[in-house]
């Protein structure tokens, strides 16, 4: 199952569990898609062991080779999702939560109903032809990395007061209470309503949206994998400047042609500053001129009670690695100290001071690690760093000529910088 080349290759397989048919088969070489469509007899053959076990009473979810990766999930009885993956360093943790990703996105388009009462499996395969490309960003190289951690890639605006308040008002304005701004697939600013959407929506609706090609305005149908996976909603979106734009999630009201431009005006025109400095953040996820040192090539910071985080790898952009290695060495890091260092099925400790007696004695007994460092191998020598505080937790990616021992307390500072930002 090797793959030749330079990148790895990931493919996607996803199957009707009571029958075998394949509804769709998916494929990225080195983060790009690519064409490559696995023969019939390797997916029969992988089907079939998952079913073998199953009829045994034996659940197999993961199997390795020399250089692939595999990954079974089955959803409801209903839909049997594969993935095969010849990256370097692919984690099972990754692919995992590929496919629970790929499974909500398929809901998110299709609908709980149709995925688990299959009448008819040629319509099928053609309804789920609208999800291909939410898909195709997953498995790919992204700018984003909600799908890995399971938390909503956000952006700092510089002047994010002003636009909270604006995005209020319009709320209110239009009767709607889950209003949001994206920027290329991360949120900006957005109401209490919507930050209260549950997960998979809540990660999958800015990535909906900033995987599908611009457009003036939007009226998407769409199912809420946790709130409402039966009962479609309306996605609205309004893009307010090329690459931002203003979302909506509603029922039958407002329609589309209400939300007219004399309306937008008058909430947005005077605000069209802050938001080109909103867009402008972008992909660097902190506001420009914001104090990093001079050592950090990248940073991942999660708010774990918030399910938020911030990922950049802008700072230094003209120095290696170049942005894509820095995407995966902190993706694969993420993995990494998830599995081993960090678990989440362990209760997150406080360890700011105050902590009840309670906290203190569990401490004794589970001890769990509060920082931990990775060094890359000869030629390459860049450091990862990754430190947990309460409910945050800061990912480091640094330069060869950052100290080891000094790591710590430069993670340690920069998580306390940017506290107040998330």
């Amino acid at each position: 199952m090797g793959e030749e080349g330079t990148g790895g290759a990931v493919h996607l397989l996803c199957l009707a569990a009571s029958s075998g048919v394949p509804l769709f088969c998916r494929s990225s070489r080195g983060g790009a898609p690519a064409r490559q469509q696995l023969p019939f007899s390797v997916i029969g053959s992988l089907n079939g062991v998952h079913m073998f076990g199953q009829n045994l009473q034996v659940q197999l979810s993961s199997a390795r080779t020399e250089d692939t990766t595999v990954v079974w999930k089955s959803f409801h009885d209903s839909i049997t999702l594969i993935v095969l993956s010849s990256e370097e360093n692919a984690s099972e943790l990754k692919l995992e939560r590929l496919l629970q990703m790929v499974f909500g996105a398929m809901v998110l388009l299709v609908g709980l109903e149709e995925l688990t009462n299959i009448r008819n499996v040629e319509r099928l395969k053609k309804e789920l032809r609208a999800s291909y490309r939410l898909i195709d960003s997953f498995l790919g190289d992204s700018e984003l990395i909600g799908d890995l951690t399971q938390c909503v890639d956000c952006v700092i605006p510089p002047e994010g007061s002003l636009l909270q308040e604006a995005l209020c008002g319009f709320a209110e304005a239009t009767g709607t209470a889950f209003v949001s701004l994206v920027v290329s697939g991360r949120v900006a600013a957005a109401t209490e309503s919507w930050w209260r959407l549950g997960m998979p929506e809540a990660v999958l609706l800015p990535w909906l949206v900033g995987s599908l090609p611009p457009q003036a305005a939007r009226d998407y149908p769409v199912y809420l994998p946790h709130g409402s996976p039966t009962v479609p909603h309306r996605l609205l979106t309004l893009m307010l400047l090329p690459g931002l734009e203003l979302c909506l999630l509603c029922g039958p009201r407002p329609a589309l042609s209400q939300l007219d431009p004399q309306l937008l005006e008058r909430w947005w025109q005077p605000l069209l500053e802050p938001l080109r400095a909103c867009l402008s953040v972008g992909p660097g996820a902190l506001p420009n001129g914001f104090p990093l040192h001079t050592d950090i090539l990248g940073l991942l910071l999660l708010n774990l009670e918030l399910k938020r985080c911030l990922f950049t790898v802008e700072p230094l952009r003209d120095k290696e690695p170049s942005l894509q290695q820095r995407q995966r060495l902190l993706r694969n890091f993420y993995s990494l100290v998830s599995t081993t260092h960090f678990p989440p099925a362990l209760p997150i400790l406080s360890l700011e001071p105050g902590s009840s007696e309670k906290t203190e004695d569990a401490g004794h007994r589970i001890q769990l690690p509060r920082a931990c460092y990775l060094v890359l191998g000869p030629g390459m020598g860049w450091q990862l760093v990754a430190l947990q505080l309460g409910l945050r937790q800061l990912l480091l990616l640094l330069s060869p000529q950052s100290p080891t021992h000094g790591l710590r307390s430069l993670a340690t500072h920069t998580l306390h910088a940017l506290t107040p930002l998330l």
